[in-house]
């Protein structure tokens, strides 16, 4: 690999479309335009990839075909499972069950479900970002209708134990979600094997194209449309299917479980490397997140001290060839606000403007961990000193 090729390592924010689903893809956006609701041989050509996309993702998951219902996105996924529930019980006292780190489209959805008057509860984390099972099930109430956890977070990697907690709100008669958009893919998921009733995904997360998502409903639970209109997608989401882009997501997801097993070591050798070869030459770097319990491709970085100098670390580094992130690319609009997720670790305001995150995918190399591993810890030093100089 040439030396002057840029290194991605932001895969959490997207990922780069696999040429095997650009491929897939290409002959629903030229020749093959047929709108999947219509009768003829082009319509039911069409209907018939939609379906056969629906079997790829429902596979990757452990779901039934028909339990599975496309979306515009992960976030549209997200609202239609909290609203739908919420909506679906309208007239009833309805309480939520979220935590404190989950990703915007949850708490946002979860806050106005709240301002139309469901009552809603906000569980706290630990230190490294765990959901502790027994803080859910003090959180329930008679009226709970829902708990939502997100599998793993985009910020800081850590996986949650979301099929215990998917227990504890089954035995309350609650429902349960998770927001697997980092985690599908990246994890092992089973909802057949478990009490999740209901799961959101992303296309662009694991390979495929932005703009489609899916939202697992276990069979017999029942939702409010977001969308309405022609009744497509069981009614639960109205509008001509983007044949295309599901087709890419089908593709993506297939790709994803076959690949699961050498993604999960090969990401994990190479997070590992990353996170030990910057801490030996950085010695005030510090892993945020659960060091065991995360995700295989994820690291989150501080910088003892120099948390203030994160952004201007991203751009050194950027400068360098190095795509990274300081936090989760949907609130890039409020860099200069502290992240809510590290305050509810318990970083004070200032370290929590500090987080470095690097993710990985397949398509990450060795040579490229090492490049990185050489090129921070001079942009760490250079930056140090600087700041030292203005006191």
């Amino acid at each position: 690999m040439a030396n002057d090729r840029p290194i991605y390592f932001d895969n959490a924010a997207t990922t780069a479309m696999d040429p095997r689903v650009v491929e897939a893809m290409a002959p629903w956006q030229g020749e093959l335009y047929a709108n999947p609701s219509s009768q003829h041989g082009p319509g039911r050509r069409a209907r018939a990839a939609v379906n056969r996309a629906r079997e790829q993702v429902a596979a990757l998951i452990g779901a039934r075909p028909q339990e599975i219902v496309f979306t515009g996105s992960g976030t549209e996924a997200d609202n239609l499972a909290l609203a739908g529930v919420i909506d679906a019980n309208r007239g009833e006292p309805s309480h939520l069950v979220t935590s404190a780190i989950e990703h915007p489209a949850v708490l946002e959805t979860a806050r106005a479900l709240q301002r139309r008057g469901a009552a809603l509860t906000i569980v706290p984390v630990d230190s490294v970002g765990r959901v502790d099972p027994d803080d859910v099930r003090r959180a329930l109430r008679p009226d709970t209708r829902l708990v939502s956890i997100m599998a793993a977070n985009n910020v800081i990697g850590t996986l949650q134990p979301v099929n215990e907690i998917a227990e504890v709100a089954r035995a309350a008669g609650a429902l349960f979600h998770t927001d697997a958009v980092q985690a599908a893919g990246a994890t092992r998921i089973d909802v057949a094997a478990s009490a999740i009733d209901l799961l959101s995904l992303s296309a662009h997360k694991l390979h495929g194209p932005k703009g489609v998502g899916a939202l697992y409903v276990r069979h017999g639970v029942a939702l409010a449309p977001l969308i309405h209109g022609g009744g497509q997608e069981r009614g639960l989401r109205s509008a001509t299917e983007n044949v295309a882009g599901i087709v890419g997501l089908g593709r993506a997801a297939e790709l994803a479980a076959d690949h699961l097993n050498s993604d999960i070591a090969g990401l994990t050798e190479l997070r590992d490397r990353l996170i030990a070869g910057i801490r030996d030459a950085c010695p005030n770097a510090y892993l945020i997140g659960d060091p065991v319990q995360r995700l295989a491709g994820h690291v989150c970085l501080g910088f003892s001290s120099q948390e203030g100098e994160a952004i201007r670390l991203l751009l050194a580094l950027d400068e360098a060839g190095v795509a990274v992130s300081t936090g989760s690319a949907c609130s890039a609009s409020h860099t200069a606000e502290p992240s809510y997720v590290l305050q509810a670790l318990g970083f004070d305001a200032f370290r929590a403007r500090g987080a470095l995150r690097l993710t990985l995918s397949r398509n990450n190399t060795l040579e490229e961990v090492e490049r990185v591993i050489a090129i921070l810890p001079g942009l760490v030093s250079s930056l140090r000193r600087i700041a030292t100089s203005r006191r």
